[in-house]
Order: structure tokens, then sequence, then C-alpha cells
């Protein structure tokens, strides 16, 4: 019974002390779906649950909460890794997910409950909130004024378990709906990219992970393959079909072949055929840099990393759903990670992409 209760007791302790760094934080901005998948998408975020806060009813169901019959707002319940991310920074990129100028709702979601609110447990988070708030006002993009308020945190209530990770249980009603509902376009015309909040706590929590560099010209020179070097640094271009990874369906993701930047994911390919590799979507939108390309005797756009500036491909508007689409990647300009390396090359953080 000892050697058992000791055993027990270490395990406690070792959890405790695996969670040691774990803290939660509360936000609303319109539709907890939105919300939950923006927040699980920032690196030392763990989960995001989707539930109900700000009002006095006790244990309010959605029935009543969307009818704003409960005085609750649909919110998330944030947790996050200290050691990753601080509140500070978390602030920063939940006010890049939605309208902070809108005070009858959010997009087509109207009423007090889908309204925004910071909810602080605590006077440092008070302060942490509203310092973030008045820079934003200040030196933000926005010309009307930030209604957001900070408000203190009463009690969360978790929404119904069919509301939990609504974007994977039913990703193409969750895709349709937020394309719907004009939140993405909202972000993207104002922030410049749609998921414009996912690396901005990244670079300050784990700047090695940006420590991306392009080699000497020389080096390029001894560690590329002919064609690696004409269509990176020349701006080649490949032939179809006759590539690396036009035709590969292995998991993984895809990096600079110079950099090693993380590009493009398996998740997001498609089969395009065209003979090249092509997806919907790249992998970290800051990473993919598009300028227009007026060689060909027309004008197209071009796809370039940001860090190593090679050249990747094309980007046209002939792609499927979710966002219409086709990145036209050149195979000589990536490497693949398969989804078993990623952890040894030091990617665990891409792992999430996958479940």
């Amino acid at each position: 019974m000892k050697r058992i209760f000791l055993s027990l007791l270490i395990a406690i302790l070792s959890q405790g002390l695996l969670n040691a760094n774990t803290e939660k934080a509360y936000f609303a901005g319109g539709c907890f779906w939105c919300i939950e998948s923006s927040f699980e998408k920032i690196h030392g975020v763990s989960e995001a649950i989707s539930g109900y806060t700000g009002g006095d009813t006790p244990n309010p169901v959605y029935s009543n909460v969307s009818k704003g019959l409960t005085k609750h707002l649909e919110a998330v319940e944030v947790h996050y890794d200290s050691k990753k991310i601080s509140y500070a920074q978390l602030v920063k990129c939940y006010w890049r997910m939605y309208n902070p100028t809108d005070s009858g709702g959010s997009f087509f979601d109207r009423g007090l409950q889908y309204t925004s609110a910071v909810f602080v447990q605590n006077k440092s988070e008070q302060k942490i909130a509203k310092d973030s708030k008045a820079e934003l006002s200040k030196n933000g993009p926005f010309k009307k004024a930030i209604v957001t308020p900070v408000v203190n945190f009463k009690k969360f209530y978790p929404a119904e378990s069919y509301h939990q990770n609504y974007y994977k249980t039913h990703p193409t009603k969750y895709a349709r709906y937020r394309v719907g509902s004009g939140r993405d376009r909202f972000i993207k015309e104002t922030w410049g990219s749609k998921d414009a909040y996912v690396l901005s706590p990244s670079k300050k929590v784990n700047p090695e992970k940006n420590s991306y560099r392009k080699p000497s010209d020389s080096e390029l020179r001894k560690t590329l393959t002919e064609t690696q070097y004409r269509v990176t640094q020349k701006d080649g271009t490949e032939r179809p079909f006759k590539n690396n990874y036009w035709n590969n369906k292995k998991k993984g993701i895809y990096v600079d072949i110079v950099s090693k930047e993380p590009l493009f994911s398996s998740t997001h390919k498609f089969k395009s055929g065209t003979g090249w590799p092509s997806f919907y979507q790249p992998l970290i939108n800051e990473h993919v840099v598009n300028k227009k390309d007026h060689s060909g005797g027309y004008t197209r756009i071009e796809v370039r990393s940001k860090y190593a500036d090679s050249h990747l491909g094309h980007v046209f508007h002939d792609g499927p759903k979710p966002t219409g689409l086709r990145y036209c990647i050149n195979s000589a300009s990536l490497e693949f990670i398969p989804l078993d390396q990623l952890e040894k090359r030091g990617l665990k953080e891409f792992l999430r992409v996958f479940k």
C-alpha cells in the first residue's frame, strides 16, 4: 500500500510541476468558434475552451445565451504557457482577431452576447490590458474608437460539447461561416493577413525560431543543386511532373531550401494537375511574400520567402475552397520534413497542425 501511495503522490507532484507554468485568460470577440480556433494557432497556447461569461445567470445554455437572455457573452478560456507567451503578448494577439470598434456585436452576429471584452482576474492583468488598449488606440490602424471594455472576470461556464473544437469537427461549415461573416476579410484588410495574430508572440517568445538566415552566395553554390540555385536565386522554373514533390502525398511540412523557414503543409496540399506542388494556403502567411511579376509580358503574383527571399513560384485565384487560391510552388525551392521528423528537426510546434 505504501508503495502504491508513494507512486500516486509522485505522479500528482510531477503533474503539478509539469503544469506549473500553465495559466488561464478570458476573452470575448464574437463567435467563440472563431476566437477559439484563432487562439489555438498561437505558439504557447495549449487549448482554448468555448463558453460563456460576463452575466449573472448560473449554468447558461446556448439556446438562451444566443438569444441575449442571460447577459453572458460568448467567450473563450485560454490555457497558455507563461514561459512561452506572456499575458501581454496574448492580449496583443487578441486585438487582431476581430473588430474592436464594433459595440453592437461582431460581424453579422449582433447583440450583447456577441460583443467583445477582456475579462481580467487581477490588477496586473487589468493594467496590462488597459495599457495595451491605450497603445492600440494611439498607434493602431483603427480610425474609430476602441470600444472593447476591460472588465473583472466572474465565472466561466464551458459551452456544450458540440461547440468545442467546432473548426475541427465541422471544418466545412466552420470555414463557410468564417468567410461568410466577413471576419477573415476584415482582419486581412486591417492587418495585412487573415492570420496576422499568429506570429506576433512567437517572434518575441521564440526568437530562435525566426533566426532564419540566407547563406552567402558562395555557400549556396556549394549546398544547392544547379536547379535549386537557378530557381531560388535566378527566379527560374523547374519542369512540371519532373520534380520531387508534385505528387508527394506524405504528411509533413515544406520549408525553404535556403533558410529552412516553414512555408507550407501537406494538410493544405491538393492535386492541381499542373505538375507542380500546389497548396491552397501557406502554413505561416507571414513567411510568404507576394510581389507583382511582369516578366512574362503580363502581370502575375510572384511568391517569395520572407527571410531568404527565395523565388518560390506564383499564386493564382483558381484554387479550391476555403481560400480559392493556388500556390503553385517549385519543388526546387522546398525541403520536405516528414511528420515523424518534425520533433527531431526542432519543429515540434507544428505537430498540432496534424491533430
